[in-house]
C-alpha cells in the first residue's frame, strides 16, 4: 500500500517543550513535505468534504470559534485560523484537553512542508503517562494520519479505502512500519532529553506493544 522505508524517513520526528497560555507544555511533532501546492493542501487538512477522503470524518464547523467532533475519536474548538497558512485548535479526548496546530508554508515549486505539533500541558498524570508511553503514543497515531494523507495526496486526491488501510495495518507490513516509527520516536525521546536511552526504550516497547497488539516485553 506505501513504501514503509520511504514514509519512514519521509518525516521528521521532533519532540520538545514549550509555554502556552495555561502553562508550560511538551510537544510533539511530525514534518512532512509533499508534491503539492500550498492552497491543495490546506483544503485537503480543512475542507470538511475532502477530510474523510484520507482521515475519519469531522463534524460540526471547521471555522474560527467553531465546534468540530472527528468521529469516534477527539473534538474540541477551532482557536485560530490563517489560510493557508495554520490553524489551531483544541484537542478534547477521554476527558483531557490537549491542542494541536498545523503549519503550511511553501516548500520550492509546487511542494509544501507540512508540520503538526500536539501539545500537552505537564502535569503529574501526563508526567507518569509519558514515563510509561513516551510521545510516541500520540506519535504513532499521527503517523498513521500522515500515511492516508499521503496516499491521498499522490493519488491526485482520491478516496483512500478505510479498510484497505486498516487491513494494512495489522499486516505484516503495517506493523513493520508501527516498529519502525515507534524506535525513530524513542530516539526522539532521548534526543528532547526528557528520557534515558534505557527509558525511551522501554516506552516505546509499550507503545509499539499496544499499536500492534501484542505482548510488551516483560520488565526484569
Amino acid at each position: 500500500m506505501i513504501d514503509v522505508a520511504q514514509q519512514i524517513n519521509s518525516v521528521r520526528r521532533q519532540v520538545g517543550s514549550r509555554t502556552i497560555e495555561p502553562g508550560e507544555a511538551r510537544t510533539v511533532v511530525l514534518i512532512q513535505t509533499y508534491s503539492a501546492a500550498v492552497d491543495d493542501v490546506w483544503d485537503a487538512v480543512t475542507n470538511q468534504e475532502r477530510i474523510p477522503r484520507w482521515f475519519s470524518p469531522v463534524s460540526g464547523e471547521l471555522k474560527l470559534g467553531g465546534r468540530y467532533q472527528v468521529e469516534g475519536n477527539a473534538g474540541g474548538t477551532v482557536e485560530r485560523c490563517d489560510p493557508p497558512k495554520s490553524f489551531a485548535a483544541t484537542w478534547e479526548f477521554n476527558g483531557q484537553t490537549s491542542w494541536i496546530e498545523v503549519r503550511l508554508a511553501p516548500d520550492g515549486d509546487e511542494r509544501t512542508r507540512l508540520e503538526l505539533e500536539h501539545i500537552a500541558l505537564v502535569t503529574d498524570d501526563g508526567l507518569a503517562f509519558w514515563d510509561l508511553y513516551g510521545p510516541g503514543a500520540v506519535g504513532l497515531g499521527w503517523d498513521l494520519a500522515l500515511i492516508g494523507l499521503t496516499l491521498h495526496l499522490t493519488s491526485g486526491g482520491e478516496q483512500v479505502d478505510p479498510k484497505a488501510v486498516e487491513a494494512w495495518t495489522v499486516s505484516d507490513e503495517g506493523k513493520d512500519f508501527i516498529s519502525s516509527a515507534s524506535e525513530k520516536w524513542r530516539d526522539a525521546n532521548v534526543e528532547s532529553g526528557f528520557a534515558s536511552a534505557e527509558g525511551a526504550q522501554a516506552a516505546a516497547d509499550r507503545t509499539t506493544a499496544f499499536y500492534t497488539g501484542t505482548e510488551a516485553p516483560a520488565e526484569g
